[in-house]
């Protein structure tokens, strides 16, 4: 294609043809997932570099997501909310905005977004993958541009969303199980800019990381997600002086109209009706009781209508739910159900409503504890969307999975260490397959953290990783299964845990059997499902995750 490098549209009025259009929309998308290259290269904490518990995406001008990397589904579906709580805050270029405030368009407060609104020039200006790195050695008071942007118009947002691995509260890895309130989960941040014009504001920098433990590493996964957006706008840049200023923004109208009109076209594909379902959580680590979640989900048409009345009022423990993490797990049901090929971005939102009672365990009131709303309740949300759709997409829907993320975390008081795992279980079986064994399941995608690399960082020693036998579901097909992972402290530390389907197991469907529940384990005891303990030195913590439902007659499993 014979670039075009001056500030015109190529095309005919607002149309653009079908070859450009695929083009521009493999750049986009290209331009997600190098900015989580980025960020995961930059990284300092094995969560993010190993892990790789973030995710990277770009917005137009107006907020509609345009692109994002396949990351964590959990995080990409709530990060409208944050991109909206910045427009409003007047932002312009040159300005990065860093929020993790879950009433201001956060999911909970270890997340930590950065969004940078973007006005890049014609002239290029990329940076060499060279200088992308972040921590010692990098020059933080710069911010990636190529020259004064005053007066430019924002085109779009690059937003980067990472997990880290304590930002204060009560207890070592800002995840604790007996947190009631918002404050005692970590320091809260409305969005605001961290760098202005151009400029790093050093006192916002200073008090963030006086307030975490392991600053040092704090402060090299900030600059690793500052860098992920600025990779993002000398990345458009590129595309704007390949194709034209206006042609890339006629392309961003483009691939969300691509999207939505693929969408709609799977959605008008599936029965019309309401369809019904209801799971439960197992107490919110302040009561043992069961709290219900319901859901109404009706198909009409090309449009799908999720309501949650009837579910639980928000819980004085900490799994109440934004409504954009409820939100999240709906787009992630909806895009498995119809075709997961369909790029992701705003059109594939726009056919799908969302609501829950304000004042509920999915739209709670500040302040209202919600870290392990993001974690957990997200995945019983996503269990009790896909049960209700099963009636309308039997040959779709699998069986249950672990249906938890099975949250670890081990750290210091002093701050000299933060370990935090999601550690893999059971995928539920499939109509036409077994489910997978020890694999992150619903909500999450991230990966474990190697063995070589945790010992490495931390003082901890792994004593056991295994998959547990016989512990998926039995079936035509069988459920996936779980992870058995032991860990032993070799200093005085505080453990915490936020777990699920320790009571209730995953559900196998058309006749196939439940997997096995998840246990909990220190030195050999058994722990409530949800807990923060410390524990001395040489304490072996272990977590036995779920195994997944089995799906069908398991006398007709064919050896």
């Amino acid at each position: 294609m014979t670039a075009n490098t001056d500030d015109t549209d190529d095309t005919d009025g607002d149309r653009i043809d079908p070859v450009t259009l695929e083009v521009l929309r493999n750049q986009l998308e290209g331009i997600a997932e190098e900015m989580g290259q980025t960020l995961i290269r930059g990284a300092y904490s094995p969560n993010i570099k190993e892990r790789r518990d973030c995710s990277t995406a770009l917005f137009d001008a107006d907020g509609r997501m345009i692109a994002q990397a396949e990351h964590i589904p959990v995080h990409l579906g709530a990060m409208p909310a944050a991109v909206e709580a910045v427009r409003e805050r007047d932002p312009d270029p040159g300005d990065v905005f860093v929020l993790n405030d879950p009433f201001t368009g956060g999911t909970h407060l270890p997340d930590v977004t950065m969004v940078s609104p973007l006005a890049p020039g014609l002239t290029g200006g990329a940076e060499s993958d060279d200088d992308a790195g972040a921590g010692e050695g990098c020059d933080d008071s710069s911010d990636g541009t190529d020259g004064d942007r005053s007066g430019r118009e924002i085109v779009a947002y690059a937003v980067s969303r990472a997990h880290h691995a304590d930002v204060g509260g009560m207890a070592p890895g800002s995840m604790p199980a007996g947190s009631r309130e918002i404050h005692q989960e970590g320091l809260r941040l409305p969005p605001i800019r961290l760098v202005a014009g151009g400029q790093l504001r050093d006192d916002v920098r200073s008090l963030i990381l006086a307030n975490v433990r392991n600053s040092r590493e704090r402060r090299a996964d900030l600059r690793a997600q500052q860098a992920a957006n600025e990779r993002a706008e000398a990345r458009l840049a590129e595309l704007f002086d390949e194709h034209g200023r206006e042609t890339v923004r006629t392309g961003f109208d483009a691939v969300i109209e691509y999207s939505r009109e693929r969408i709609e076209r799977e959605i008008a594909a599936l029965p019309d009706g309401s369809y019904e379902a209801t799971d439960v959580l197992e107490g919110d680590g302040v009561t043992d009781e069961d709290i219900e979640i319901a859901v109404t989900v009706t198909i009409d048409g090309t449009q799908i209508e999720v309501d949650f009345s009837g579910t639980a009022a928000q819980l004085e423990g900490n799994l109440n739910a934004p409504l954009a993490v409820a939100k999240s797990a709906v787009y992630f049901v909806v895009r498995c159900l119809t075709d997961p090929e369909i790029p992701p971005n705003h059109g594939c939102y726009e056919p799908v409503s969302i609501s829950a009672p304000e004042g509920s365990l999915l739209d709670p009131r500040p302040p209202a504890a919600v870290v392990g709303g993001n974690v957990e309740t997200s995945q019983r949300v996503t269990d009790v969307v896909f049960t209700a759709l099963a009636t309308a997409a039997p040959d779709r829907v699998p069986a249950q999975g672990q249906g938890t993320m099975n949250n670890l975390t081990i750290g210091a008081r002093d701050g000299s260490f933060t370990y935090y795992e999601t550690i893999g279980g059971g995928f539920g079986a499939r109509p036409d397959r077994d489910g997978m064994d020890g694999v992150q399941v619903g909500m999450t995608n991230t990966l474990n953290t190697p063995i070589e690399s945790l010992e490495t960082e931390y003082p901890l020693r792994v004593e056991r990783y295994a998959l547990r036998e016989d512990s998926g579901g039995r079936g035509r097909f069988r459920g996936g299964l779980g992870l058995e992972r032991s860990v032993t402290v070799e200093s005085d530390a505080t453990v915490s845990l936020l777990t699920e389907r320790r009571r209730h197991a995953p559900k196998g469907v058309a006749g196939g059997e439940d997997g096995a529940t998840g246990r909990n384990l220190i030195d050999g005891e058994s722990v409530p499902a949800k807990t923060t303990v410390d524990v001395p030195e040489g304490t072996t913590v272990t977590v036995k995750t779920p195994g997944g439902g089995g799906h069908g007659d398991p006398n007709e499993r064919e050896e």
